[in-house]
């Protein structure tokens, strides 16, 4: 039986073709600085998103407290969105190894605005954490992928500039964000001090994100990476899977969020399935059960007959649309998911 997985962006596997670049990188010790294909990646993303350098990590949550330890100094505040990545997805690390205090609040669709966030920018006290940072996630992932529109990215740097705070962007999926938008992913990231990117989530590059900001900022962060344990060897050889993404898998990104579109409006009739259709901007479908349906037995039952879904919280299930999927696969997601939830 064929296994569609829909549980993430993340779940892809390497095409022969990206195999082959991957095994004939150049290679060198990039703790030493001498990996080419690393310096070869670095210079191509903080060239992309318009930034002076950028540095490979292991992971988007490395890039994520790279970039905040970085950015600020212990007792400090970073603002966010309250489904957002740093807050939920990385066991607190922000305060656990940067002595940071993050400072969620709930917003429409995940999508902070300046009027959201400027009555907490705390004023100067010594009672109080220093608001050092306003942080957005784009897109949001707990929030269905949606994209912050450009006119609020240019309001909250305004605010941010206001009030000489640090603007940082989780850009894990900002590929998707620029798609959306159908600008340059510079166009997005150029208004931030700092931003991480993922190649791993709809590049299908098996590993690996970035940090891109000024050079003075990704000199440090090499040293917090080396500090975080994220110096890395022989990295050429997953530096060139990243380049390869780049080269090859950008410009389809678009054909993930027509997947995703679909597959929402194939299931939006089913009265056990809630889809916020507002939300489908990407490549990413949250959908609310109704009873009877049970977040864990419906899942496993997905399995059963072929379908990977990942539970998303309370009465919420996500599926994600990806390189590795096409259109036949989800017209038999669909129907899986449409025949699963009526043998119910």
């Amino acid at each position: 039986m064929k296994i569609i997985d829909l549980r993430s962006d993340t779940v892809t596997k390497p095409s022969p073709e990206m195999r082959r670049a991957m095994a004939q990188a150049e290679v060198g010790d990039d703790v030493f600085g001498d990996d080419p294909t690393v310096q070869k990646l670095e210079r191509r993303v903080a060239e992309i998103l318009g930034h002076e350098a950028a540095l490979y990590v292991p992971s988007g949550t490395m890039a994520n407290q790279i970039s905040l330890r970085v950015l600020t100094q212990p007792g400090d505040e970073v603002l966010c969105e309250a489904g957002s990545h740093i807050f939920n997805y990385e066991v607190a690390a922000a305060s656990a190894v940067s002595g940071i205090q993050l400072h969620p609040l709930t917003a429409p669709n995940g999508i902070l605005t300046s009027e959201l966030l400027e009555p907490l920018i705390r004023s100067e006290s010594i009672h109080t954490p220093v608001t050092k940072i306003i942080a957005l996630e784009n897109t949001h992932n707990r929030a269905g992928g949606t994209v912050y529109p450009m006119e609020t990215i240019h309001a909250v740097k305004e605010l941010a500039q206001k009030h000489k705070l640090l603007f940082y962007l989780d850009g894990a999926r900002l590929w998707n964000a620029a798609a959306y938008h159908k600008v340059k992913l510079s166009e997005i990231a150029g208004n931030f001090d700092c931003v991480s990117v993922c190649f791993s989530k709809g590049l299908g590059a098996p590993i690996g994100s970035a940090v891109v900001s000024t050079s003075e900022r990704i000199k440090r962060a090499r040293r917090i990476r080396k500090m975080f344990g994220g110096g890395m060897r022989q990295v050429g050889i997953i530096a060139a899977g990243a380049l390869y993404a780049l080269d090859h898998n950008l410009e389809r990104i678009s054909d993930d969020h027509r997947r995703a579109a679909a597959l929402a409006n194939n299931l939006k009739a089913c009265g056990l399935f809630g889809i916020n259709t507002e939300t489908i901007q990407t490549n990413i479908v949250v959908i609310t059960l109704k009873p009877p349906l049970e977040v864990d037995s419906f899942c496993a039952a997905l399995a059963r007959n072929g379908l990977l879904i990942v539970p998303f919280g309370a009465h919420r299930i996500r599926a994600v649309a990806h390189l590795d999927v096409d259109d036949g696969d989800i017209r038999e997601a669909s129907r899986i998911m449409l025949e699963t939830a009526d043998s119910v």
